[in-house]
Parts: C-alpha cells; sequence; structure tokens
C-alpha cells in the first residue's frame, strides 16, 4: 500500500559560524541545539578547525564569497526565520554579515571574540568591525569578558553587566544579554537589557569545566525560540534554563573537558513516558507483597524522577499515595507527574549529591530503625541531628542527612517532629533495586 505523506514545517534557523570537528561548540553544536528546539537548522560556515576537548590544532577561514553564497544560498530556498551568528573570524567576514544584516530575521548576534580561557580570538580591527553588526542585531550575546571589549567597561557584578548592556543597546542592538559565567561568584547572573528593561536570571553555578559550546548553545537556544515566535523576555529565559541543565548534566566525552549536553531537555522529556511507567512497576510490585508493617498512616509515597530533573514537575509519583484498603494495600490514584511535590523536592535534593538516585518510596518509621535498616546494601543516615522542626524543608532535611562528600545513602531516616509523622526514605538509582530495598525493609520487620 502506498502510503500518504504528512509534511511538517518546523521553523527554520540558520546559524553563521565556524566548525567544530570536536562536535561540542560552532556549527556542530548550533545545529544540534536548533534541531532539540524543533525548529530545522541551516548553516553557513565560517571556518574549518581541527579540533577536540584538548585543545585546536588547526583553522581554515573559508573564502568571503563561499560565505556569502552559503547565507545566499539558504535564505533565496528557505523561510528563514531566526538567524545566529557565532565565530565569524575575521574583519571581512563581519562586515559581510552586517551588510546583509536588513534581511536576517531574529538576528541574534553571539560576538566570538574572547575564549573561556581568555585568549583573544580575534584581531583588534574584526573586534571594532562588530559595531555595525550590533546595530542590526534583534539581541547580542556576550559574556563578561566580550562586554568589556565592546564597551571598555570592567564587568564585576550585575550592575557593571547592566551598564555594559545598555551601552550596546545604546550601539544600536535591541537587546543585549551579558552572561555572567565568566564574573565570579557562587551564582551565575546573567543580565538583559533592553530600551526600557533590565532582567536578570540567577542560577546555581555548577562546579564543572565541562563548558565547551556554553555560548553557542545559548544563542541557537534563544533564536530557535524566536523562531517559534516566542517574545524575546521568555525565550532568554528558555535558553537560560536549558543551558544550566545543559552544563549540570555535560557530556563526558574525549580526554579533556566535556561539552555542554545540547539535547538534555529533548531526551529528558523523552524519558517521561519511561519514567512513568517505571514508578508503576514498583507500585505493582509492592501492592503484591503484604505491605501494612511498612505503610505510613498517611499513605506510602513513591516518586520517580526523569533523568535530568530539575523540577518537583519532572517527578512522577503516585497521585494519593498507595494506602491500606480491606483488599489490601492499593494506589489511590494513578501515577502523574507533580503528584508528590515534597517527595519531589526531597528527592531532588539528594539529587545534589547523587545525580543518579532517581526513585524514592516512604515507609513507617520501625520501632527498632537500626534493625530495621541494617540489611540495606548501602549507608543509611538521619535527620535527627538535634530537634526536627515541623516546618523543616525537604532540601533542608536532606542537607542535615547528607554530609558533603559522604558515599550517597540508600535510606534516609525522618523522625518526624510534632504533628510531623516520621518516615525512612528509600532511594534507589533503578525501579527494581527500590522494590528490593523496601522488600528488604519489610523482611526485618515481619
Amino acid at each position: 500500500m502506498q502510503r500518504r505523506e504528512s509534511p511538517v514545517r518546523p521553523p527554520v534557523v540558520l546559524t553563521i559560524a565556524g566548525s567544530d570537528s570536536g562536535g561540542g561548540a560552532g556549527i556542530q553544536a548550533d545545529i544540534k541545539t536548533i534541531e532539540a528546539g524543533g525548529g530545522f537548522g541551516t548553516s553557513a560556515v565560517t571556518s574549518v578547525t581541527a579540533q577536540n576537548t584538548t585543545g585546536v590544532q588547526g583553522s581554515h577561514r573559508l573564502p568571503t564569497d563561499d560565505i556569502a553564497a552559503q547565507i545566499r544560498a539558504v535564505c533565496e530556498d528557505f523561510d528563514v526565520a531566526a538567524v545566529k551568528t557565532g565565530m565569524l573570524a575575521a574583519r571581512d567576514v563581519v562586515d559581510l554579515v552586517a551588510e546583509r544584516a536588513e534581511g536576517l530575521p531574529n538576528l541574534v548576534v553571539d560576538p566570538v571574540m574572547v575564549a573561556t580561557s581568555g585568549d583573544r580570538l580575534l584581531a583588534p580591527e574584526a573586534e571594532d568591525a562588530y559595531e555595525d553588526l550590533i546595530a542590526e542585531a534583534a539581541l547580542v550575546t556576550p559574556n563578561a569578558d566580550e562586554a568589556e571589549v565592546l564597551t571598555g567597561r570592567d564587568i564585576d557584578d550585575p550592575d557593571d553587566a547592566a551598564a555594559a548592556g545598555r551601552d550596546i543597546v545604546e550601539m544600536g542592538a535591541d537587546a543585549a544579554l551579558v552572561k555572567g559565567g565568566h564574573v565570579a561568584g557562587d551564582d551565575v547572573v546573567d543580565v538583559l537589557v533592553t530600551d526600557e528593561t533590565v532582567t536578570t536570571y540567577r542560577h546555581d553555578r555548577v562546579d564543572t569545566g565541562a563548558t565547551h559550546g556554553s555560548g553557542c548553545t545559548l544563542s541557537a537556544a534563544i533564536a530557535t525560540r524566536l523562531a517559534h515566535g516566542d517574545a524575546l523576555a521568555g525565550a532568554v529565559a528558555s535558553g537560560i534554563d536549558l543551558l544550566a541543565r545543559a552544563v549540570r548534566y555535560n557530556l563526558d566525552v574525549g580526554e579533556g573537558p566535556g561539552a555542554v549536553h545540547h539535547t538534555v531537555e529533548l531526551r529528558d522529556t523523552a524519558a517521561r513516558e519511561a519514567t512513568s511507567e517505571a514508578v508503576e512497576s514498583v507500585v505493582a510490585a509492592l501492592t503484591e507483597t503484604n505491605l501494612a508493617a511498612l505503610v505510613p498512616e498517611s499513605g506510602m509515597a513513591v516518586a520517580g524522577a526523569t533523568p535530568y530533573a530539575e523540577r518537583p514537575d519532572e517527578v512522577a509519583a503516585v497521585d494519593g499515595r498507595i494506602t491500606l484498603t480491606m483488599a489490601g494495600p492499593r494506589p489511590a490514584h494513578g501515577v502523574r507527574f507533580g503528584a508528590e511535590p515534597d517527595l519531589a523536592r526531597f528527592l531532588l535534593a539528594v539529587r545534589e549529591h547523587e545525580p543518579s538516585r532517581r526513585f524514592a518510596v516512604t515507609c513507617r518509621l520501625p520501632d527498632d530503625v537500626e534493625a530495621a535498616l541494617e540489611s540495606l546494601d548501602g549507608p543509611v543516615t538521619s535527620v535527627a541531628d538535634g530537634e526536627r522542626e515541623a516546618d523543616a524543608t525537604p532540601e533542608a532535611l536532606v542537607e542535615r542527612a547528607v554530609a558533603e562528600g559522604d558515599d550517597a545513602p540508600v535510606a534516609i531516616v525522618d523522625p518526624g517532629a510534632v504533628g510531623v509523622e516520621g518516615a525512612v526514605v528509600v532511594l534507589a538509582d533503578g525501579a527494581a533495586t527500590a522494590v528490593e530495598r523496601v522488600e528488604a525493609v519489610l523482611d526485618a520487620v515481619s
């Protein structure tokens, strides 16, 4: 049988940048990010590099006519919805893009001038040429070092970044996002400046050197959201959220520092169904057992996080918990994401210490806790270090129970407080292991 086609029309995004044979930055990072964001990636390659995770071994800049031909070929055939620039390599290439900028919609300019190492990547005359390109940009996304080059300001804090952003807007750009990754501090603070607003985006700094491709990924993600029709502030917020996750769950490839995980959100979304099914499998296995001795009065909560979960709504759980009925332990309802926000926050806090921990089950607190838990195949910790406050947050309870540098626990004892039922939270990397550990506790108290 001949089947009927059903074509789709994703928004087209053009990236004008250099090629990274190592796959972590440049054209390769842009295309991965654009496609993961639901766009169709097209490209104009400005230079070809021989590089990997340990460094750049060589590069070759394409003739300006060849770069122009690529831009022309894409724009003549495709309905381009957004354009981003990366490594333009030389003044004549910057001039070329500036000359064509009027016909390039939603132009995001990532002024690749200063590497993460602090090395200058362009000659001074090429840096000066950026002023004309900036004047045509919908958004410019310099890191702090690049913003210093563009504005002559020292950038040591968010106020400095805002001032530099205003300078860039005065050059003609619609907006500037001055990135804070190169500014010292426990938090990364990015500052978005427009004619009318200054918006700061703050997130925790990840302790890693695997940030290769971060600037490319962020600018490509923002351009893709603009291509979808998002407003600027929303596109920037979405891009920053993606990058924060992409840096935390970076790609450990090669002998040097790894690259950011360009498709991390796409992969996390794809894992939602499997995660929900895994939680359902835990529930099914446990309810086939006589769980009465372990079901808390408030019910047994069962939760599972997606592989790259960062928020409670990315944790699936039994809606209404497992409760004791005349027919035995039964789930009140099905599994849904966001059903157990407190347990989700508890599990996410554990994952700050050990990201492989994906499943959690709350069990009744046995009379003899130590005897009940001694059969578990890993360390067991407790939050009973001093009086347990009734209003303690899940994050505070985990911080009290898990010391920095210690092995991640397989169970955490919460002794409870006035009005708060005590519990043992059993933790595991996989669904089957979660069941095995709960059954081990059950055997000990039966």
